[in-house]
């Protein structure tokens, strides 16, 4: 691992001084980050550690959507559809600088289909065989029903049903064989990294008895304490907890198998996406997630996303561990159902600018279709020797804080401790004070800018949400744009590196900005990033070099992304 930062190495350096918490949460993905905040809100004595960086396995993977799940309607899980709808009204509200209501559109062949073989998956398979395409009058009624559980004073619009002149006149492009579309809200999250990022920031912010670490792995357990190593260095030191919670994801079972309590919990599926470079799809979409279900019952999104075209999701049995990568037949799947539902449009692989795959931390299943395990949670608990432990299974990024929540009572209950503040309706991060309105943001622009013009205020605003006053604040009058880096600056860069647990470049590729996902970079942007952000970590000119090349090989292996001459966009190698 290349050299990083001494802040955050301090952190490590903090756990290894005082190897002891009162709880230790292992997997630093967005529920084990929900449920630290929550703890930490408790005033708890919590320690977090993440074998990679924060939010970097399958909470990376995820479709940038917070959603109530309308599907799961078809397997009767009424209580996640009751929770998740909550969950999404609630970070519309606690979360406004990175969930914003999304309408999403599904295309709809025919009338009657599904009618009858729904009920009959839901009250007899359920769930098993193969699923059958859903018509207008079943749509119809689950989206009812879905409008029921957003009673809570309208976060998001209810849905409509068009007919087949209306929707042609809305979506140009729609193939013509759609007989009706239906549009419902969700919510996007267009920038989920950074949201965890700032429920990580919230936990640690409630005090000293709050600390977490990037690049620190679980590797084993024994004399009541479990083993950390330092992935930066290799060293490893035991640290005794009163309770230990696995929030490893997809890797529950491995982790649990490392610390000496082999279990069987896990199941799950993986999910691939493409990111497109094509302004006539991101036309056609009109702003609206396309949601369309395929023949084989998988749900294939269109989804306009930063200027690009986010297309997925596939749902296939995989192996947590083996490393999870968006392969060639997946791209051939989505460019078919692209043509399938906009048959004049054009794809091909010089326009994916980024892939990426992960895997749900789903249940076993066993012969249940992969698209209809249940996406709900629940709790296992256990020993490590003689210290409880608690291992969660299943979640979702819509359902974080509520996860959380339900985590963080239990473990409370085991310290015979009781809640002191709840996390219902809490702001989160640069959501806190988040300026409403076009007036609102012209005073909040003009109270914290300071020595920047409103432009540049209003970009790190739309950025950071209110904690933009602290990079603000932070910055120069002039700070220097990176001309192969869209719209970031040396110096905001060199901040994001000093203050956000960075230990390598991919970390700002990938996790604390957006610009691997948008595609166009080159060698000259890897170079120009790691230089802005040397200083900071500590790095000299061998070892930008090193994080460069890194990084590229990163790049081409984890996203098929080979990197342009200057000028010229990135494809898929």
């Amino acid at each position: 691992m290349p050299a990083t930062t001494k802040r955050d190495r301090d952190a490590v350096s903090g756990l290894r001084e005082r190897p002891e918490a009162d709880v230790l949460i292992i997997g630093g993905g967005i529920n084990g980050i929900a449920t630290f905040r929550d703890l930490a809100l408790q005033g708890v004595d919590v320690a977090l550690v993440e074998r990679g960086d924060f939010v970097s396995g399958a909470s990376s993977a995820s479709s940038h959507m917070i959603h109530g799940g309308v599907r799961y309607l078809e397997n009767g899980e009424l209580r996640l559809v009751k929770e998740s709808v909550a969950e999404r009204n609630g970070l519309v509200r606690t979360a406004p600088h990175y969930v914003k209501p999304l309408p999403t559109t599904i295309p709809i062949a025919r009338t009657f289909s599904g009618v009858l073989t729904a009920p009959l998956r839901l009250l007899v398979t359920h769930g098993k065989g193969a699923p059958r395409e859903r018509g207008a009058l079943l749509i119809k009624i689950g989206l009812m029903i879905y409008d029921t559980f957003s009673r809570d004073g309208g976060a998001v619009p209810r849905h409509r049903v068009r007919g087949r002149r209306a929707s042609q006149r809305a979506f140009p492009q729609l193939d013509t064989r759609f007989r009706y579309t239906a549009t419902y809200h969700d919510a996007s999250m267009h920038d989920p990294e950074r949201l965890a990022l700032d429920v990580l920031r919230d936990g640690l912010e409630a005090g000293d008895h709050a600390r977490a670490a990037n690049y620190l792995a679980a590797v084993g357990a024994s004399d009541g304490a479990v083993e950390l190593r330092d992935e930066t260095t290799g060293e490893r030191f035991a640290f005794h907890a009163k309770v230990v919670v696995n929030t490893s994801g997809p890797w529950t079972d491995l982790t649990n198998a490392a610390l000496g309590v082999p279990t069987a919990y896990m199941g799950g599926t993986k999910g691939s996406h493409i990111v497109l470079d094509n302004p006539a799809l991101a036309e056609a979409t009109r702003g609206n997630e396309i949601f369309f279900e395929a023949a084989d019952g998988r749900i294939v999104l269109i989804y306009p996303l930063k200027g690009r075209v986010m297309v997925g999701t596939t749902d296939i049995d995989a192996d947590p561990s083996q490393p999870a990568r968006c392969t060639e037949a997946e791209v051939d799947y989505f460019f078919e159902l692209v043509a399938q539902v906009f048959p004049h449009i054009t794809v091909d692989r010089s326009q994916i600018v980024y892939s990426f795959a992960g895997i749900r931390p789903l249940p076993r299943h066993d012969d249940v279709s992969p698209g209809f395990v249940s996406r709900d949670y629940r709790i296992e608990r256990g020993t490590i020797g003689s210290t409880p432990a608690f291992s969660l299974v299943g979640g979702k990024w819509t359902t974080f804080r509520a996860l959380g929540e339900s985590v963080t009572d239990a473990v409370l209950a085991q310290l015979g401790r009781t809640r002191r503040v709840s996390t219902v309706g809490l702001a989160i991060g640069g959501g806190a004070g988040f300026p409403r309105g076009i007036a609102a943001r012209r005073a909040w622009v003009e109270a914290h800018r300071g020595v920047h013009d409103v432009a540049f205020a209003e970009r790190m605003l739309e950025r950071y949400g209110t904690r933009a006053a602290g990079v603000l604040a932070a910055l120069p009058a002039d700070p220097a744009p990176l001309p192969h880096a869209r719209g970031h600056y040396r110096e905001e860069l060199a901040h994001l590196a000093a203050t956000e647990h960075v230990v390598s470049l991919a970390d700002v590729l990938l996790r604390r900005t957006s610009l691997a996902f948008v595609g166009g970079m080159t060698p000259e942007t890897l170079t120009e990033v790691a230089e802005a952000i040397a200083g900071p970590l500590g790095w000299d000119a061998d070892e930008v070099a090193a994080q460069c090349a890194a990084a590229t090989r990163l790049l081409a292996d984890e996203h098929g992304v080979r990197l342009a001459d200057a000028g010229r966009e990135n494809v898929r190698s």
